[in-house]
């Protein structure tokens, strides 16, 4: 009987092959208190199971093929961190020995009181990585209570469907030669669906039954653009969709062809493609795209993952390294955008929840009240900027007083420097991301005194529309499209222009090539995005014309809904 199921696209293309159904191995994890002479060598086993996630973890490792991605060794890298963190070490130990828990049960309890940490993150990106908290903590429960994870053998050619998969269970298939994965559970920024991205691997997400309706043997369609499978189809759409699938691969190979090709539109307007990114390692990838440098480096994640805050010189060795891979092309830094729903370990204990934390004490605002990270921070950032063109970008500004305030700290660590006889470019531009209704709505205020803007549509969406990007049940309101929020947008795009500064945007809307001629014709002249994004970008760029973008716009900001809603939500 063919059938389809629907879940959320979260790494593009499309697959055609058999069901592989892993089986999910669930964990019973025991509850007792021990006896005063077992605390010791319940302190070994815990020591032991660590020990013992790590060398798996080591192991997938080294068979991640010589030409995959820099992603795939970084996300892998990234669980053997939290392995070494402090949290999952210290806090069981401590319960094993003070209140005499057994080594699992202290593990369930510290990845209990994580998780509820990542619940409460406004940040749907970093909300996302509670999958690698659970992930890393089943791998340690199962050392302890001797689970093992859903076997894989005689995967290649074949589609693997299961509740849930981790960023080693991805490196594997790809190294068995999967041909896709669809997992009920996950989010489409999960690390296991950036690495199905980077390695070309199609994938679906959050497709709920799918592990429990599929059978192995079954054939299935899988189509990573629409977010949808189709089980046992009939011969009539298997043909359809094996035609899309050459489509797609003609398609792929001329995206390559024209990757060196100038972003101009067909009346010879010149538009800068730059880049989104998290880690240095990031910066070969934005090279390999041909983008015009970096336009949002989340200097954030440099702070993640870890039990104490980097100093200024772990941050310089890790931006100086962007800029001078990026060979003269500008890099844009924003600064450091944690808040009370993503506060670091050394600010834990503080007592202070936030009731809404997506307009509380978060970005630009806590780094004005915790000078002992912003200076260090700023100081990294202004030595890195000797090194080649460096800009640096303040998120959540909501007022004037603290553009001023940042400009004159920044005047004030230039001075520093030099006066330590050490070097930095006097004349760094400092920018701000619009994501504040408001800010935007006062662009022309603003634009006297930033260098340039970058509209983060992700927050000024969700701000300007009450709508949480990350809530489902009201997913269906976020709308980029919507009338109010694209006049904001041309506001601050023709505010900056009238001051002569730069505007750029950044959110995934500047990332989505059916709002791209929309963009251009309000004005938008400088795009960010994640760096696969950029060639379908570009391809649609060169297809415009300004004046055909210009009447696009007239339409949309009246009302006149040219380009489809659904474009908006894929």
């Amino acid at each position: 009987m063919s059938f389809e199921l629907a879940g959320i696209g979260a790494s593009g293309g499309i697959a055609i092959g058999t069901a592989l159904v892993l089986e999910p191995t669930t964990l019973d994890i025991p509850e007792h208190l021990l006896a005063p002479e077992a605390v010791e060598d319940e302190v070994l086993r815990l020591r032991a199971a660590l020990s013992s996630a790590r060398d798996e973890l080591f192991a997938v490792r080294d068979v991640i093929p010589a030409d995959a991605p820099q992603d795939t060794r970084l996300f892998i890298d990234a669980h053997l961190l939290m392995l070494d963190d402090p949290a999952l070490r210290e806090r069981p130990l401590r319960s094993i020995r003070e209140d005499h828990r057994n080594a699992a049960w202290a593990i369930q309890l510290e990845r209990e009181r994580l998780l509820e940490i990542f619940d409460r993150m406004e940040d749907a990106y970093l909300r996302a990585k509670r999958e690698d908290i659970i992930q890393v903590t089943d791998r340690v429960l199962r050392q302890l209570v001797g689970g093992k994870p859903p076997a894989m053998q005689s995967a290649e050619g074949q589609i693997i469907i299961a509740e849930e998969l981790s960023p080693a269970d991805t490196v594997l298939m790809k190294k068995d030669k999967v041909l896709a994965w669809v997992t009920d559970f996950g989010a489409a920024n999960s690390h296991a669906a950036i690495l199905a991205r980077s390695l070309g691997l199609p994938a679906v997400v959050g497709a709920h039954s799918a592990s429990r309706l599929l059978r192995s043997g079954d054939t299935v369609i899988v189509d990573g653009d629409q977010g949808i499978i189709l089980v046992a189809p009939d011969a009539l759409v298997l043909r359809q969709y094996q035609g899309l699938q050459e489509q797609r691969y003609r398609r792929r190979r001329l995206l390559e062809e024209q990757r060196d090709l100038p972003a101009v539109t067909l009346d010879g307007v010149t538009i800068h493609l730059r880049a989104n990114i998290e880690l240095p390692d990031d910066s070969s990838l934005v090279r390999r795209m041909n983008a015009d440098g970096v336009g949002l480096y989340r200097s954030e994640f440099l702070f993640m993952n870890r039990p104490d805050i980097p100093d200024e010189e772990e941050q310089y060795q890790a931006f100086s390294r962007v800029v001078r891979e990026m060979a003269g092309a500008p890099v844009t830094i924003r600064s450091l955008d944690i808040g009370a729903d993503k506060g670091l370990k050394e600010d834990e204990g503080t007592g202070h929840n936030a009731l809404n934390p997506a307009l509380g004490l978060r970005g630009l605002r806590l780094c004005l009240r915790r000078p002992e990270w912003f200076r260090p921070h700023l100081r990294a950032i202004l030595r890195a900027s000797a090194l080649g063109p460096v800009r640096l970008m303040l998120p959540m500004l909501s007022s004037m007083s603290q553009l001023l305030q940042s400009r004159a700290l920044v005047s004030e660590l230039q001075a520093e420097l030099r006066s330590e006889g050490l070097d930095c470019d006097p004349d760094m531009p400092l920018g701000i991301m619009v994501e504040v209704p408001a800010v935007a709505m006062a662009a022309h205020y603003f634009a006297a005194c930033a260098d340039f803007f970058s509209i983060g549509t992700n927050d000024l969406i969700q701000y300007a529309l009450a709508v949480d990007r990350g809530d489902d049940d009201v997913n269906d309101l976020f709308d980029p499209l919507h009338v109010g929020v694209l006049g904001m947008i041309q506001h601050t795009i023709a505010a900056g222009h009238a001051k002569g500064i730069p505007v750029a945007m950044c959110g995934e809307m500047a990332a989505n090539p059916a709002f791209t001629p929309l963009l251009l014709g309000l004005g938008l002249r400088e795009f960010s995005m994640y760096p696969g994004a950029i060639p379908e970008v570009k391809e649609i760029i060169r297809q415009t014309s300004i004046a055909e973008a210009e009447g696009l716009a007239m339409g949309a900001l009246a009302g006149e809904f040219a380009v489809p809603l659904e474009a908006g939500h894929r």
